[in-house]
């Protein structure tokens, strides 16, 4: 088993059929009238049911290129296509998960969980069964009628994980989702994730700082170079699913966490001298 990374000359095409196409986007700001280039032409596709993490340094626009696919701002150039459609407003049928959970403090658990549905203008007594399922899930049964305040960050950042998944959505969207927890319920949450995805298999755009973490859940790892960002290079995750925790010290594991870390030096963001 290799760890080499792909370098970019053509479009990074997803292996199965492709749920999300970026094709050639850029996105530039002007703060206080200077132009601020945020992506380079960036085009890959994602494909149905598979798991892709971006993994790049601070600023490089990995979070400005979820919001693009999320149709919550828009293109410089270039187009979003979700399953043929070409996204131009805020794309509905997602669930997102960003690094702040974003719970209202006067609802409840399972409230907030069902705040997705009363958005929507769903069937609450038809959700509730899901929402109250999903709950149980993440290891949190028990506090459906507890407040947001009442809870640790691990388990309001479960609450938000459900809030995303439990009107059932094809796309899941992921900013750094687990970056402000500490290490041992980071690890829990990673595999309460791994299991989520192995038991629906939805598509999923994973944003994250954590080298390991990307190599973990995902079966491709888009590299990206600091600003402006444009993608790097990709790395094919041919590891064994379901993935233990104990994989990380493996030899396997350990050649692709190298190969992103090479990667990352030649842009000179890690130096040990």
């Amino acid at each position: 088993m290799t760890a080499e990374l792909r370098t970019p000359g053509s479009p990074v095409e997803a292996a199965r059929p492709p749920f999300v196409r970026i094709a050639g986007v850029e996105k530039a700001y002007r703060p206080r009238g200077r132009a601020l280039q945020a992506l380079d032409p960036i085009t890959f596709d994602l494909g149905v049911g598979e798991f892709v993490s971006i993994v790049g340094p601070s600023g490089c626009g990995k979070s400005t290129l979820l919001m693009l696919v999320a149709g919550l701002i828009p293109t410089t150039a270039g187009e979003v296509v979700i399953q043929g459609q070409r996204i131009i407003r805020p794309y509905t049928d997602v669930g997102v998960v960003f690094q702040q959970d974003a719970l209202l403090a006067w609802r409840s658990v399972l409230d907030n969980v069902l705040l997705q549905i009363d958005v929507r203008g769903l069937d609450r007594r038809r959700y509730e069964p899901t929402a109250r399922a999903l709950l149980a899930r993440v290891g949190i049964s028990g506090f459906e009628s507890y407040y947001p305040g009442e809870l640790s960050g691990g388990m309001r950042q479960r609450v938000a994980l459900c809030r995303a998944l439990v009107h059932d959505p094809p796309l899941l969207l992921m900013d750094e989702p687990f970056g402000a927890l500490d290490a041992l319920t980071r690890d829990q949450m990673v595999l309460d994730l791994q299991r989520l995805w192995l038991e629906a298999r939805k598509t999923v755009l994973f944003i994250t700082h954590s080298i390991w973490e990307a190599i973990f859940l995902a079966d491709r790892v888009v590299v990206m170079s600091p600003r402006p960002g444009r993608i790097a290079s990709v790395l094919e995750i041919d590891l064994p699913r379901p993935r233990r925790l104990g994989m990380r010290e493996s030899p396997a594991f350990g050649r692709y966490a190298a190969a992103v870390r090479q990667r990352f030096q030649a842009f000179g963001l890690l130096s040990e001298t």
